[in-house]
């Protein structure tokens, strides 16, 4: 591992998995969107993982004009590295899942790389009153709907977003055996050091949130990249906050977000990104470790620099979403 006193830190603000009903703060229109990236850079976050939503129902969404409602305002008003995901859902194809990243050509793009069993079914039977119809079916068909990431598919996304526009990848890990997919692509030339190993933990279907295994996994990262890759890592719910404490004193980076969890501690819902974007900052210097800006994490991930994206282009031409 690439271990530095510098730790970067990611905003996820809201995913696709969350649904509207589960809480009153999740952003959901291109507004509340693009406030909460604003907001969790201005509070340390050097990277914006966004995922766009349809309004008014917060339903998740591909197209481009969607993510153009607010990927302009990020990039004006903050100096943040915009990171979109090309995860989306069990629903989309491949071509939706990166119709975004193709148009804006971004610094950084997530990238699963693994087929896997990825289960949300369970977040239903908490849930009492529904905002919207579609939400329920949506958390019910995920115990029957796998989520698909074929080595055709990781070859396509590496070549249509990497070769082509030179964004570069974070690359989602959701079991041990995701970081041997990813050291074979290594191998073949398509995925490039250094690279930005985000180990996820606590889906249903993935590796357990447990210690032990996040410790395995940076342990097997050593063995396949040694110091050609940057460790990241975020349990999903409880447990989001000392799994990155956790990987921070392993000497790796951290993700926080309402995309992995909707609360700031035992029973008490986040009110904001920021407000999680604050706390692990907090944390994060208790434990002696320095921030790092935007700048700071372009260096160490050897990025294309904000001004190679076509996210100020798009905001220039004048395109809207109809």
């Amino acid at each position: 591992m690439i271990s530095t006193n510098k730790v970067i830190v990611s905003a996820a603000v809201t995913g696709s998995i969350h649904v509207p009903s589960m809480s009153d703060h999740l952003p959901i229109t291109p507004e509340q969107i693009g406030t909460a990236a604003i907001e969790s850079a201005e509070a340390g976050a050097a990277i914006v993982h966004l995922h766009a939503r349809s309004a008014p129902d917060g339903r998740p969404a591909f197209d481009p004009a969607v993510f153009g409602e607010f990927l302009p305002r990020v990039h004006a008003e903050t100096d943040a590295i915009v990171n979109i995901s090309t995860g989306g859902t069990t629903t989309m194809t491949i071509e939706q899942r990166l119709a975004a990243a193709s148009a804006f050509s971004p610094e950084l793009a997530s990238l699963n790389m693994g087929s896997m069993n990825f289960v949300y079914s369970g977040a239903a039977a908490r849930i009492t009153e529904w905002k919207h119809d579609w939400e329920k079916p949506f958390l019910e068909k995920s115990h029957e709907s796998p989520f698909t990431n074929t080595f055709a598919q990781i070859e396509y996304a590496l070549r249509e977003l990497g070769e082509k526009g030179g964004t570069r990848f974070e690359f989602e890990c959701y079991d041990i055996g995701h970081l041997y997919t990813l050291a074979h692509f290594a191998d073949r030339g398509l995925a490039k050091p250094p690279f930005l190993v985000q180990g996820v933990f606590g889906i249903l279907g993935g590796i357990g949130a447990d210690h032990a295994n996040l410790t395995h996994m940076v342990t097997i990262a050593d063995k396949l990249f040694g110091s050609d890759y940057h460790f990241s890592a975020f349990a999903a719910g409880r447990q989001q906050f000392e799994f990155a404490q956790h990987t921070a004193w392993l000497g790796g980076n951290v993700r926080v977000g309402l995309e992995d969890s909707l609360y700031l501690g035992r029973g008490v819902k986040a009110r904001s990104n920021a407000e999680q974007v604050r706390k692990i900052v907090g944390l994060l210097r208790d434990l002696g470790k320095e921030i790092a800006t935007p700048d700071d994490a372009r260096g160490m991930l050897q990025l294309k620099g904000r001004d190679n994206t076509r996210i100020a282009d798009y905001a220039e031409s004048g395109a809207t979403h109809a």
